[in-house]
């Protein structure tokens, strides 16, 4: 064997072997860390949604505060127990809050309304009045025969 293919596979190993160690240290906090998540954070946000109304869950300027409180447990949690953050734990039970709670929010994070009168009006009164003006000026055109070839 050459020496360089030597060394290279010496590189090669060790790379494999920081990697493995990499995986390791952030899989080693497993099923203590999402239960420290669980009993610290989520029991915490779950007694001030359920304070909430239901209709306000939707709603960010109600739920942002509560939101970012559960962000941050679930980071100084992962920092006292060592653990990465953000890590796959992290996110299937951010995924989870959000399938429980803000499964029927829309995207933008905002509550559907209807828009003010005064914006809605001219979107239903400007087709309506065009569409009567133009059958009013076909009619008109249809009796005026004279100038017609």
């Amino acid at each position: 064997m050459e020496p360089h293919a030597g060394s290279a596979l010496q590189r090669h190993t060790l790379l494999c072997l920081m990697l493995v160690a990499q995986c390791v240290l952030t899989q080693g906090c497993g099923s203590h860390y999402k239960f420290a998540i669980e009993e610290f954070c989520l029991a915490k946000f779950r007694l001030e949604m359920q304070e909430l109304d239901q209709s306000q869950w939707c709603s960010w300027e109600d739920t942002v505060e509560l939101y970012g409180e559960l962000t941050n447990c679930t980071y100084l949690v992962a920092l006292n127990m060592g653990c990465y953050w953000p890590n796959r734990m992290v996110d299937e039970f951010f995924i989870s809050v959000h399938r429980h709670y803000f499964h029927d929010c829309s995207l933008s994070g905002r509550l559907l309304r209807d828009p003010p009168n005064r914006i809605l009006g001219p979107f239903i009164v400007v087709p309506i009045l065009v569409t009567l003006l133009m059958t009013a000026l076909v009619v008109w055109r249809s009796k005026r025969s004279e100038g017609i070839v």
